[in-house]
C-alpha cells in the first residue's frame, strides 16, 4: 500500500527518512556527506513523485522505493 508522504506527520517523515537512510545496505546513489544531506535528498525525491513510501501490512513496515519499483 503506498502511503501519501504528506499524510504523516513532519515528525514521522522525518524519523521515517532518517531510518532509511541510516538502515544498513542502503545506497543512496550518493557520496555519504551527512545524514542531513541524504535527508534532504529523499525528501526532494519523495515531493518530485520519483520516491514513495510503501507499507507491507504482513510485515507491519514501511520502505521508501523509487516509484517505478512499484
Amino acid at each position: 500500500m503506498i502511503i501519501p508522504y504528506d499524510k504523516l506527520s513532519p515528525e514521522a517523515l522525518q524519523a521515517l527518512i532518517e531510518e532509511f537512510v541510516t538502515r544498513d545496505g542502503t545506497d543512496t546513489g550518493y557520496e555519504k556527506k551527512s545524514i542531513e544531506n541524504d535527508v534532504a535528498m529523499v525528501k526532494r525525491q519523495l515531493k518530485k513523485g520519483d520516491a514513495v513510501i510503501v507499507y507491507d501490512q504482513s510485515t507491519k513496515t514501511s520502505n521508501i522505493v523509487p516509484k517505478d519499483n512499484c
